[in-house]
């Protein structure tokens, strides 16, 4: 596997080139483009992660099921699908865009900033069952959406969670969030 590479954008979120991930993490980290994903499955409860404990940034915090970075050229379906198959091992469908334009930034305990536009993605699981890569993932437990609420509002959540949640509990039912459309996306991002 080749060196991973993040998409930089500028404020207008158009893509302005591209740049190895893990140097471009740091105290003055590009704008750059990420994703979320809630996994859900049939019964609507939510895959809910916690971070490796040897992750350099917020190790160990709980958050959504799965975070990523599309590459130069990958659609936003298609990166969600990978990560959710190299960090959990999952298969999933029912791709849907709910938070296009979601934005965020936070510093983690080392001094390293994430500056994203991370669209988020809600994708149906075609089975409960999770396999785990240990340098991504320490823990994965499906929560009713009631527990991820309450998660939402305790320190061990990632910031990033927190400030979806935010966005994401007016909505309701995870299971009947509403398709929020591609329009919101960066304009070079395909679904």
């Amino acid at each position: 596997m080749g060196v991973e590479e993040i998409v930089l954008l500028n404020e207008a979120d158009e893509a302005i080139g591209s740049a190895p991930k893990v140097p471009s993490h740091h105290r003055t980290t590009p704008y750059h483009l990420a994703f979320s994903c809630f996994l859900l499955n049939t019964s609507g409860k939510v895959l809910i992660t916690r971070r490796a404990l040897g992750k350099r940034t917020f190790p160990g915090v709980w958050t959504g099921s799965c975070c990523g970075h599309p590459g130069p050229g990958e659609g936003l379906r298609a990166a969600v699908a990978r990560r959710l198959r190299d960090e959990l091992g999952v298969e999933a469908r029912e791709f849907t865009s709910i938070l296009p334009g979601f934005r965020y930034q936070a510093t983690a305990a080392d001094g390293t900033v994430e500056n994203e536009r991370c669209p988020v993605v809600r994708a149906i699981a075609a089975t409960d069952t999770v396999h785990l890569d240990p340098d991504e993932v320490e823990d994965a437990q499906w929560w009713t959406w009631e527990r991820c609420k309450e998660l939402a509002s305790r320190p061990e959540a990632s910031p990033w969670f927190r400030l979806q949640m935010a966005e994401l509990v007016p909505l309701g039912d995870p299971l009947e969030w509403p398709d929020a459309g591609v329009e919101g996306l960066p304009p070079f991002l395909t679904w």
